[in-house]
Protein backbone atom coordinates (compact mmCIF):
# COMPACT_ATOMS: atom_id res chain seq x y z
CA UNK A 1 0.00 0.00 0.00
CA UNK A 2 2.72 2.37 0.51
CA UNK A 3 3.82 2.16 -2.80
CA UNK A 4 0.78 3.39 -4.21
CA UNK A 5 0.36 6.11 -1.73
CA UNK A 6 4.10 7.15 -2.84
CA UNK A 7 2.71 7.38 -6.38
CA UNK A 8 -0.09 9.56 -5.40
CA UNK A 9 1.72 11.81 -4.71
CA UNK A 10 2.42 12.15 -8.93
CA UNK A 11 5.52 12.24 -10.14
CA UNK A 12 4.58 15.54 -11.78
CA UNK A 13 3.54 17.32 -8.14
CA UNK A 14 7.29 17.07 -7.58
CA UNK A 15 8.58 19.29 -10.26
CA UNK A 16 7.68 22.19 -8.18
CA UNK A 17 9.27 23.42 -4.75
CA UNK A 18 7.37 22.74 -1.46
CA UNK A 19 8.24 24.36 1.91
CA UNK A 20 9.41 22.39 4.53
CA UNK A 21 12.50 19.74 5.11
CA UNK A 22 12.73 15.62 3.89
CA UNK A 23 13.35 13.50 7.18
CA UNK A 24 15.38 10.42 6.40
CA UNK A 25 18.94 11.37 8.04
CA UNK A 26 22.33 13.20 7.49
CA UNK A 27 22.80 14.79 3.54
CA UNK A 28 26.03 13.61 3.06
CA UNK A 29 27.78 10.35 1.83
CA UNK A 30 29.75 10.60 4.61
CA UNK A 31 32.94 9.40 3.61
CA UNK A 32 35.31 6.58 4.48
CA UNK A 33 34.32 5.50 7.98
CA UNK A 34 36.41 3.14 9.67
CA UNK A 35 38.67 2.68 6.95
CA UNK A 36 35.51 1.50 5.26
CA UNK A 37 34.10 3.27 2.10
CA UNK A 38 30.61 4.09 2.31
CA UNK A 39 28.05 4.72 -0.73
CA UNK A 40 25.13 6.45 0.50
CA UNK A 41 21.84 5.65 -1.23
CA UNK A 42 18.78 7.94 -1.11
CA UNK A 43 15.50 6.41 -2.31
CA UNK A 44 11.95 7.57 -1.04
CA UNK A 45 9.51 6.45 1.51
CA UNK A 46 7.05 3.48 -0.34
CA UNK A 47 9.76 3.19 -3.44
CA UNK A 48 11.02 0.01 -2.62
CA UNK A 49 10.31 -3.05 -0.05
CA UNK A 50 12.57 -3.67 3.04
CA UNK A 51 13.02 -7.33 1.54
CA UNK A 52 14.18 -5.72 -1.78
CA UNK A 53 16.33 -3.44 -0.42
CA UNK A 54 18.17 -5.81 2.52
CA UNK A 55 18.73 -8.35 -0.48
CA UNK A 56 19.84 -5.57 -3.04
CA UNK A 57 22.73 -4.00 -0.29
CA UNK A 58 23.69 -7.15 1.01
CA UNK A 59 24.52 -8.86 -2.70
CA UNK A 60 26.50 -5.27 -3.26
CA UNK A 61 28.13 -5.30 -0.81
CA UNK A 62 29.65 -8.74 -1.16
CA UNK A 63 30.25 -7.94 -4.50
CA UNK A 64 32.35 -4.83 -2.96
CA UNK A 65 34.52 -6.11 -0.04
CA UNK A 66 35.21 -3.19 2.29
CA UNK A 67 31.89 -1.17 0.98
CA UNK A 68 29.12 -0.13 3.38
CA UNK A 69 25.41 1.00 2.45
CA UNK A 70 24.28 3.48 3.59
CA UNK A 71 20.62 3.74 3.47
CA UNK A 72 18.39 6.48 3.64
CA UNK A 73 14.80 7.16 3.35
CA UNK A 74 13.47 10.01 2.70
CA UNK A 75 10.13 11.78 2.58
CA UNK A 76 8.54 13.63 -0.41
CA UNK A 77 7.55 16.40 1.73
CA UNK A 78 10.51 18.76 1.54
CA UNK A 79 12.25 16.59 -0.63
CA UNK A 80 12.74 19.00 -3.42
CA UNK A 81 14.67 21.47 -1.53
CA UNK A 82 16.57 19.24 0.80
CA UNK A 83 18.13 17.70 -2.90
CA UNK A 84 18.61 21.42 -4.25
CA UNK A 85 20.60 21.94 -0.84
CA UNK A 86 22.71 18.46 -0.78
CA UNK A 87 23.26 18.25 -4.83
CA UNK A 88 24.87 22.01 -4.26
CA UNK A 89 26.82 20.70 -1.33
CA UNK A 90 30.56 19.13 -1.22
CA UNK A 91 29.38 16.13 0.02
CA UNK A 92 26.15 14.77 -1.43
CA UNK A 93 24.75 11.29 -1.36
CA UNK A 94 25.69 8.87 -4.39
CA UNK A 95 22.70 7.69 -5.79
CA UNK A 96 19.28 9.48 -5.55
CA UNK A 97 15.94 9.03 -6.24
CA UNK A 98 14.03 11.76 -8.36
CA UNK A 99 10.50 12.14 -9.22
CA UNK A 100 10.53 11.65 -13.06
CA UNK A 101 9.87 15.21 -13.74
CA UNK A 102 12.24 16.57 -11.24
CA UNK A 103 15.03 15.35 -13.35
CA UNK A 104 14.81 18.08 -15.89
CA UNK A 105 15.51 20.50 -13.58
CA UNK A 106 18.57 18.68 -11.92
CA UNK A 107 19.98 18.03 -15.16
CA UNK A 108 19.88 21.21 -16.43
CA UNK A 109 21.46 22.62 -13.25
CA UNK A 110 24.30 20.66 -14.27
CA UNK A 111 24.11 18.99 -10.57
CA UNK A 112 23.76 15.15 -12.04
CA UNK A 113 26.33 12.77 -13.64
CA UNK A 114 25.81 12.44 -17.28
CA UNK A 115 25.18 8.82 -17.71
CA UNK A 116 24.66 8.75 -21.54
CA UNK A 117 28.11 6.14 -21.41
CA UNK A 118 26.75 4.13 -19.22
CA UNK A 119 23.42 3.05 -20.55
CA UNK A 120 24.32 -0.10 -22.33
CA UNK A 121 25.69 -1.49 -18.82
CA UNK A 122 22.48 -0.47 -17.56
CA UNK A 123 20.24 -2.16 -19.44
CA UNK A 124 19.50 0.62 -21.42
CA UNK A 125 18.05 -1.31 -24.00
CA UNK A 126 15.14 -2.33 -22.35
CA UNK A 127 14.22 1.19 -21.11
CA UNK A 128 10.84 1.83 -21.42
CA UNK A 129 10.59 4.81 -23.91
CA UNK A 130 8.32 7.01 -21.99
CA UNK A 131 10.66 6.83 -18.95
CA UNK A 132 13.76 7.16 -20.86
CA UNK A 133 12.59 10.78 -22.02
CA UNK A 134 11.87 11.80 -18.72
CA UNK A 135 15.67 10.80 -18.15
CA UNK A 136 16.83 12.79 -20.77
CA UNK A 137 18.23 16.30 -21.03
CA UNK A 138 19.58 18.06 -24.11
CA UNK A 139 20.26 15.05 -25.62
CA UNK A 140 21.78 13.41 -22.67
CA UNK A 141 20.74 10.87 -20.04
CA UNK A 142 21.25 12.09 -17.07
CA UNK A 143 19.24 9.35 -14.61
CA UNK A 144 18.20 5.58 -15.25
CA UNK A 145 14.10 4.64 -15.11
CA UNK A 146 13.59 2.74 -11.69
CA UNK A 147 9.75 1.70 -11.43
CA UNK A 148 6.62 3.83 -12.91
CA UNK A 149 2.76 3.46 -13.00
CA UNK A 150 -0.17 4.50 -14.92
CA UNK A 151 -3.68 4.72 -15.43
CA UNK A 152 -6.27 2.14 -16.42
CA UNK A 153 -10.15 2.20 -16.55
CA UNK A 154 -10.75 -0.01 -13.08
CA UNK A 155 -14.28 -1.64 -13.15
CA UNK A 156 -16.91 -3.92 -11.62
CA UNK A 157 -16.67 -7.07 -12.92
CA UNK A 158 -20.23 -8.20 -11.59
CA UNK A 159 -22.11 -4.91 -13.08
CA UNK A 160 -20.68 -5.28 -16.48
CA UNK A 161 -21.69 -8.84 -16.31
CA UNK A 162 -25.27 -7.88 -14.79
CA UNK A 163 -25.11 -5.58 -17.98
CA UNK A 164 -24.99 -7.96 -20.64
CA UNK A 165 -21.14 -6.58 -21.37
CA UNK A 166 -19.34 -9.26 -21.96
CA UNK A 167 -15.91 -8.43 -22.65
CA UNK A 168 -13.75 -5.38 -21.94
CA UNK A 169 -14.04 -2.09 -24.28
CA UNK A 170 -11.08 -2.13 -26.77
CA UNK A 171 -12.07 0.96 -28.53
CA UNK A 172 -13.77 4.47 -27.10
CA UNK A 173 -16.91 3.55 -29.06
CA UNK A 174 -16.92 -0.01 -27.15
CA UNK A 175 -16.19 1.89 -23.99
CA UNK A 176 -19.07 4.22 -24.55
CA UNK A 177 -21.28 1.40 -25.57
CA UNK A 178 -20.58 -0.23 -22.27
CA UNK A 179 -21.36 3.13 -20.00
CA UNK A 180 -24.84 2.90 -21.79
CA UNK A 181 -25.65 -0.59 -21.37
CA UNK A 182 -24.37 -0.55 -17.32
CA UNK A 183 -25.77 2.32 -16.94
CA UNK A 184 -29.57 1.58 -18.42
CA UNK A 185 -29.09 -1.46 -15.56
CA UNK A 186 -28.85 0.62 -13.05
CA UNK A 187 -31.53 3.36 -14.15
CA UNK A 188 -33.97 2.53 -11.14
CA UNK A 189 -30.73 3.76 -8.34
CA UNK A 190 -30.46 7.37 -8.02
CA UNK A 191 -27.26 7.43 -6.58
CA UNK A 192 -25.40 4.88 -9.11
CA UNK A 193 -22.51 6.01 -11.90
CA UNK A 194 -21.15 4.37 -14.74
CA UNK A 195 -18.51 6.23 -14.95
CA UNK A 196 -17.07 8.35 -12.08
CA UNK A 197 -14.92 10.87 -13.91
CA UNK A 198 -14.26 14.06 -12.40
CA UNK A 199 -13.96 17.71 -14.42
CA UNK A 200 -10.11 18.09 -14.41
CA UNK A 201 -8.46 14.62 -14.58
CA UNK A 202 -6.43 15.76 -17.01
CA UNK A 203 -3.62 13.13 -17.15
CA UNK A 204 -6.93 10.93 -18.30
CA UNK A 205 -7.43 13.73 -21.21
CA UNK A 206 -3.90 13.72 -21.66
CA UNK A 207 -4.33 9.90 -22.94
CA UNK A 208 -7.17 11.18 -25.69
CA UNK A 209 -4.82 14.12 -26.59
CA UNK A 210 -1.95 11.82 -27.31
CA UNK A 211 -4.47 8.97 -28.74
CA UNK A 212 -5.47 11.84 -31.53
CA UNK A 213 -2.01 12.58 -32.40
CA UNK A 214 -1.30 15.78 -30.23
CA UNK A 215 1.20 16.99 -28.16
CA UNK A 216 0.98 19.49 -25.01
CA UNK A 217 4.16 21.02 -26.52
CA UNK A 218 6.77 20.99 -29.01
CA UNK A 219 10.23 21.17 -28.67
CA UNK A 220 12.38 23.64 -30.41
CA UNK A 221 16.00 23.53 -29.67
CA UNK A 222 16.01 23.49 -25.62
CA UNK A 223 12.52 25.01 -25.84
CA UNK A 224 8.98 24.33 -25.46
CA UNK A 225 6.23 26.04 -27.10
CA UNK A 226 2.70 25.37 -26.37
CA UNK A 227 0.90 23.10 -28.93
CA UNK A 228 -2.42 22.90 -27.40
CA UNK A 229 -4.35 25.41 -30.15
CA UNK A 230 -4.58 22.17 -32.09
CA UNK A 231 -7.78 20.10 -34.10
CA UNK A 232 -5.95 16.94 -32.14
CA UNK A 233 -6.47 18.75 -28.66
CA UNK A 234 -10.30 20.03 -29.60
CA UNK A 235 -11.08 16.90 -30.47
CA UNK A 236 -9.65 15.46 -27.02
CA UNK A 237 -11.70 17.97 -25.19
CA UNK A 238 -14.60 16.80 -27.18
CA UNK A 239 -14.32 12.90 -26.45
CA UNK A 240 -14.03 13.95 -22.72
CA UNK A 241 -17.07 15.77 -22.71
CA UNK A 242 -18.65 13.04 -24.66
CA UNK A 243 -17.64 10.64 -22.04
CA UNK A 244 -18.70 12.88 -18.89
CA UNK A 245 -21.88 13.43 -20.65
CA UNK A 246 -22.80 9.87 -21.33
CA UNK A 247 -21.97 9.29 -18.02
CA UNK A 248 -23.64 11.59 -16.49
CA UNK A 249 -21.13 11.73 -13.76
CA UNK A 250 -21.87 13.22 -10.54
CA UNK A 251 -18.69 14.23 -10.04
CA UNK A 252 -17.78 17.83 -9.31
CA UNK A 253 -16.37 19.47 -13.37
CA UNK A 254 -14.37 22.07 -11.43
CA UNK A 255 -12.33 19.69 -9.37
CA UNK A 256 -9.99 17.32 -10.32
CA UNK A 257 -9.77 13.46 -9.11
CA UNK A 258 -8.13 13.90 -5.15
CA UNK A 259 -11.83 16.39 -4.28
CA UNK A 260 -13.17 14.16 -3.09
CA UNK A 261 -10.65 11.25 -3.39
CA UNK A 262 -12.45 9.07 -5.97
CA UNK A 263 -11.11 5.74 -5.16
CA UNK A 264 -13.69 6.99 -1.75
CA UNK A 265 -16.46 7.22 -4.30
CA UNK A 266 -15.70 4.60 -5.78
CA UNK A 267 -15.67 2.20 -2.37
CA UNK A 268 -19.14 3.50 -1.90
CA UNK A 269 -20.36 0.36 -4.29
CA UNK A 270 -22.29 2.71 -6.38
CA UNK A 271 -19.70 3.15 -9.29
CA UNK A 272 -19.32 0.62 -12.06
CA UNK A 273 -15.63 2.41 -13.30
CA UNK A 274 -13.08 5.13 -12.47
CA UNK A 275 -9.73 5.91 -14.56
CA UNK A 276 -7.31 5.51 -11.58
CA UNK A 277 -3.99 4.14 -10.67
CA UNK A 278 -3.42 1.02 -8.86
CA UNK A 279 -3.15 2.85 -5.15
CA UNK A 280 -6.51 4.15 -5.86
CA UNK A 281 -7.91 0.43 -6.35
CA UNK A 282 -5.97 -0.86 -3.49
CA UNK A 283 -7.09 2.26 -1.02
CA UNK A 284 -10.80 1.48 -2.32
CA UNK A 285 -10.36 -2.27 -1.48
CA UNK A 286 -9.17 -1.49 1.68
CA UNK A 287 -12.55 0.78 2.65
CA UNK A 288 -14.62 -1.73 1.18
CA UNK A 289 -12.87 -5.28 1.35
CA UNK A 290 -16.02 -6.78 -0.70
CA UNK A 291 -14.75 -5.16 -4.05
CA UNK A 292 -11.46 -7.00 -4.14
CA UNK A 293 -13.30 -10.44 -6.06
CA UNK A 294 -15.56 -7.68 -8.21
CA UNK A 295 -12.99 -5.73 -9.52
CA UNK A 296 -10.51 -6.00 -12.34
CA UNK A 297 -9.18 -3.11 -14.89
CA UNK A 298 -8.42 -2.23 -18.54
CA UNK A 299 -6.23 -0.11 -20.45
CA UNK A 300 -7.94 2.96 -21.50
CA UNK A 301 -8.79 2.90 -25.33
CA UNK A 302 -7.70 4.21 -28.08
CA UNK A 303 -10.02 5.23 -30.88
CA UNK A 304 -8.56 2.62 -33.22
CA UNK A 305 -9.92 -0.89 -32.26
CA UNK A 306 -7.56 -3.14 -30.68
CA UNK A 307 -4.95 -0.52 -29.35
CA UNK A 308 -4.56 1.00 -26.23
CA UNK A 309 -4.30 4.91 -25.57
CA UNK A 310 -1.20 6.05 -24.34
CA UNK A 311 -1.08 7.08 -20.67
CA UNK A 312 0.96 9.09 -18.81
CA UNK A 313 3.78 7.49 -16.85
CA UNK A 314 4.04 8.61 -13.21
CA UNK A 315 7.22 7.29 -11.47
CA UNK A 316 10.62 7.67 -10.24
CA UNK A 317 14.13 7.73 -11.75
CA UNK A 318 17.23 7.03 -10.17
CA UNK A 319 20.39 9.06 -10.43
CA UNK A 320 24.22 10.15 -9.70
CA UNK A 321 25.10 13.55 -7.80
CA UNK A 322 27.85 15.38 -10.08
CA UNK A 323 29.14 16.29 -6.70
CA UNK A 324 29.13 12.39 -5.78
CA UNK A 325 33.06 10.65 -4.52
CA UNK A 326 31.84 7.33 -5.51
CA UNK A 327 31.04 7.48 -9.07
CA UNK A 328 31.94 4.28 -10.04
CA UNK A 329 30.54 2.65 -6.96
CA UNK A 330 27.18 4.25 -8.09
CA UNK A 331 27.34 3.25 -10.93
CA UNK A 332 27.59 -0.37 -10.06
CA UNK A 333 24.87 -0.21 -7.40
CA UNK A 334 23.00 1.35 -10.48
CA UNK A 335 24.03 -1.86 -12.89
CA UNK A 336 22.89 -4.09 -10.00
CA UNK A 337 19.36 -2.43 -9.57
CA UNK A 338 18.80 -2.29 -13.52
CA UNK A 339 19.83 -6.15 -13.78
CA UNK A 340 16.94 -8.60 -14.64
CA UNK A 341 16.31 -10.20 -10.82
CA UNK A 342 15.63 -6.56 -9.43
CA UNK A 343 13.86 -5.55 -11.95
CA UNK A 344 11.44 -8.90 -11.80
CA UNK A 345 11.38 -7.83 -8.03
CA UNK A 346 10.11 -4.88 -8.43
CA UNK A 347 7.01 -6.08 -10.67
CA UNK A 348 6.85 -9.02 -8.06
CA UNK A 349 7.42 -7.62 -4.98
CA UNK A 350 5.98 -4.07 -5.55
CA UNK A 351 3.23 -4.80 -8.26
CA UNK A 352 5.02 -1.75 -10.33
CA UNK A 353 6.20 -1.56 -13.72
CA UNK A 354 9.51 -2.36 -14.13
CA UNK A 355 11.38 0.79 -15.30
CA UNK A 356 14.56 -1.10 -16.56
CA UNK A 357 13.02 -4.16 -18.42
CA UNK A 358 10.14 -4.19 -20.99
CA UNK A 359 9.84 -7.90 -19.39
CA UNK A 360 6.24 -7.78 -17.37
CA UNK A 361 5.35 -11.36 -17.26
CA UNK A 362 5.45 -11.11 -13.26
CA UNK A 363 2.51 -8.49 -13.61
CA UNK A 364 0.59 -10.51 -15.97
CA UNK A 365 -1.83 -12.54 -14.01
CA UNK A 366 -2.89 -9.69 -11.88
CA UNK A 367 -6.17 -8.14 -12.47
CA UNK A 368 -5.30 -4.77 -11.97
CA UNK A 369 -1.72 -4.57 -12.33
CA UNK A 370 -1.33 -6.63 -15.74
CA UNK A 371 -3.79 -4.53 -17.71
CA UNK A 372 -1.53 -1.13 -16.10
CA UNK A 373 2.05 -3.20 -17.26
CA UNK A 374 0.57 -3.59 -20.66
CA UNK A 375 -0.51 -0.15 -21.19
CA UNK A 376 2.87 1.32 -19.62
CA UNK A 377 4.44 0.16 -23.29
CA UNK A 378 2.52 3.11 -24.64
CA UNK A 379 3.82 5.41 -21.61
CA UNK A 380 4.55 9.09 -22.06
CA UNK A 381 5.87 12.08 -19.88
CA UNK A 382 4.86 15.16 -19.85
CA UNK A 383 7.26 18.08 -21.16
CA UNK A 384 10.82 17.41 -20.11
CA UNK A 385 11.65 21.26 -19.31
CA UNK A 386 12.06 22.78 -16.46
CA UNK A 387 9.42 25.73 -16.62
CA UNK A 388 6.58 22.66 -16.93
CA UNK A 389 6.31 22.10 -13.29
CA UNK A 390 4.58 26.00 -12.57
CA UNK A 391 2.29 24.77 -15.23
CA UNK A 392 0.75 22.21 -13.17
CA UNK A 393 0.89 22.90 -9.90
CA UNK A 394 -0.18 26.62 -10.29
CA UNK A 395 -3.81 27.54 -12.15
CA UNK A 396 -3.56 24.76 -14.20
CA UNK A 397 -4.53 25.84 -17.64
CA UNK A 398 -5.70 22.68 -18.92
CA UNK A 399 -7.77 21.78 -16.07
CA UNK A 400 -9.30 25.53 -16.24
CA UNK A 401 -9.60 24.60 -20.17
CA UNK A 402 -11.83 21.06 -19.33
CA UNK A 403 -14.25 22.87 -16.79
CA UNK A 404 -14.51 25.83 -19.44
CA UNK A 405 -15.90 23.16 -21.89
CA UNK A 406 -17.62 21.08 -20.23
CA UNK A 407 -20.13 23.74 -18.13
CA UNK A 408 -20.39 25.33 -21.60
CA UNK A 409 -17.93 28.62 -20.50
CA UNK A 410 -16.61 28.00 -23.82
CA UNK A 411 -16.18 26.06 -26.90
CA UNK A 412 -13.87 23.31 -26.92
CA UNK A 413 -12.30 25.27 -29.66
CA UNK A 414 -12.32 28.30 -27.28
CA UNK A 415 -11.51 26.30 -24.68
CA UNK A 416 -7.86 25.03 -25.80
CA UNK A 417 -7.16 27.97 -27.88
CA UNK A 418 -6.96 30.17 -24.29
CA UNK A 419 -4.74 27.16 -22.30
CA UNK A 420 -2.49 26.95 -25.08
CA UNK A 421 -1.88 31.14 -24.58
CA UNK A 422 -1.65 30.64 -20.97
CA UNK A 423 0.68 27.32 -21.16
CA UNK A 424 3.09 29.69 -23.47
CA UNK A 425 3.08 32.40 -21.91
CA UNK A 426 4.31 29.87 -18.62
CA UNK A 427 6.98 27.99 -20.93
CA UNK A 428 8.09 32.08 -21.76
CA UNK A 429 6.44 32.88 -25.15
Amino acid sequence: MKRWKRLAVGAAALAVATSGCGMGGSSGSGGDQGGDKTLTVWLMDGSAPKGFTDELHKEFEGQHPGVKVKYEVQLWKGIQDKLVTALASNNPPDVIELGNTQTARFSAENTLTDLTGSAKDLAGDQWLSGLKESATWDGKQYAMPFYAANRTVIYRKDLFEKAGVTKTPTSREEWLDAIRKVKAANAGDPEFEALYLPGQSWYVWLSFLWDEGGEVTRQDGKNFKAAVDSPEAKAAVEYYKQLVDTAGTKAAKDQDEATPQQYEVFAKGKTAMMVALPWEHANAVKANPQLKEVTAAFPIPSKEAGRTAPVFLGGSNVAIPAGSKRQDLAKDYLKLLSSVKYQNKIAKDGGAVPGTSKDVSALASDPVAGPMALAAQHGRVTPTTPKWGPVEAGQNPLKDMLTAALTGQKTPADAVRDANAKIGQALGG
